[in-house]
């Protein structure tokens, strides 16, 4: 036999006990935690028409998607990447809301290629995103609500990196870059390989001052600190430069003052997700990992294109990714599994269905069975003492 044909794809995985249910136990309480915070839940289908899939996205999801025709209309369909683009389809052409409106999800999506998040093509990724506000205000609740998330999936040590891709955008376009050499220019920028950095800024003919400003975006990293020396270093970019500088700062005070200890970042050059974001953008880290645990940001002009503009925000993460950087399982059975008889007495049947009314785990036996209780994981079992059935250790 060749055992070769039980092998899953490469960055395809499965979940097996007792780690499902561990999962399934964080899940619940992280879908409720979202709740408490007045965010509803929404479940996008895992495949749409190509179309709405991509609308508004960039290329970047578009290289991610797997595609295939449907066989009744024969249109193109496609796998969902990523959900964040679903909600933004919901907000816009399903609820059609003039207040903010908050959602969340939580579900597998299929990438053609591994992105961050461990390497894997099908992360269960949940994510929050907030529609019908535009302001420092829904960001930095986001960015809280994200790391509170971590913290009740058990992730400690988060810090964060904070930009805004308005500061790289808004130079490119007074250089007057093409699309094709704002991606190459954006791609050295991510790797913070400067000499790359300058070499393409002088074969791209950007005139001074913009490319010193240019080169300047590879080091306006770090502190709080960081945003001040933007503004010596880049005072001579356009207002909209100076507005996304202003902007970083104020979120990063805010949010230095609602998460107190949490070490930010800030990175005028961190551009995840570029090319549909619009603002803001942050991504969580804990060290010894080198990819971010969670990211998000501000994607204003994604409802545009279903034909309702509404500012938004968000954030996604993959709940495999978290659990595993969590590095402790979470315990889900508080009390022994209970090893019940093959035996027919009705007796045993209402004591069964009594515990189980109670939440108790019972895994009753099967004739001639491989296996006793121990074998089966469990630490008790249901007795007859002659006035009925109790439970008692193994």
């Amino acid at each position: 036999m060749n055992d070769e044909r039980w092998l899953l794809p490469e960055g395809i995985d499965e979940v097996l006990p007792p780690e499902a249910w561990q999962l399934e136990a964080v899940r619940r309480r992280l879908l409720d935690l979202f709740r408490t915070w007045g965010y509803e839940l929404v479940i996008p289908p895992f495949i749409e028409y190509l179309e709405s899939l991509l609308t508004g996205t960039g290329r970047d999801l578009e290289l991610q998607t797997f595609k295939l025709t449907d066989q009744l209309s024969g249109r193109l369909m496609g796998i969902r990447a990523d959900i964040t683009p679903q909600a933004a389809r919901l907000d816009a052409h399903q609820l059609r809301r003039d207040e903010p409106t908050r959602l969340c999800y939580l579900g597998t999506v299929l990438h053609s290629r591994p992105d961050g998040f461990a390497g894997s093509r099908s992360p269960l990724q949940l994510g929050a995103e907030l529609y019908g506000h535009a302001g420092v205000e829904s960001d930095v609740e986001v960015v809280c609500l994200m790391m509170e998330t971590l913290a009740a999936a058990g992730v400690r040590d988060v810090y964060l990196d904070l930009g805004h891709v308005g500061v790289y955008r808004g130079l490119a376009r007074a250089a007057a870059l093409t699309a094709g050499q704002e991606t190459t220019l954006f791609d050295a920028l991510q790797r913070k390989a400067e000499p790359e950095i300058e070499a393409l800024v002088g074969q791209l003919g950007v005139a001074e001052p913009l490319a010193r400003m240019l080169l300047a975006l590879a080091e306006l990293n770090g502190g709080a600190e960081v945003c001040a020396l933007a503004r010596v270093q880049l005072a001579r970019a356009p207002a909209d430069v100076l507005d996304a500088i202003d902007y970083v700062e104020a979120v990063g005070r805010e949010l230095e003052r609602r998460l107190p200890g949490v070490p930010v970042h800030v990175d005028l050059a961190e551009l995840r997700a570029y090319h549909y974001q619009t603002g803001v953008v942050f991504a969580a880290f804990v060290p010894g990992e080198g990819e971010e645990i969670a990211r998000g940001g501000r994607y204003d002009n994604i409802g545009r294109e279903f034909g309702r503009a509404r500012p938004a925000t968000g954030f996604s993460a993959d709940l495999k990714t978290m659990l595993r950087v969590a590095g402790h399982p979470t315990p889900v059975e508080e009390a022994p599994r209970i090893f019940a008889p093959a035996i027919v007495d009705a007796g045993l049947d209402a004591a069964i269905a009594a515990l189980r009314a109670r939440g108790r785990i019972v895994v009753r036996e099967l004739p001639g069975q491989v296996g006793d209780a121990v074998a089966m994981g469990c630490g008790q079992q249901l007795v007859y003492t002659g006035k009925g059935w109790v439970t008692e250790p193994v």
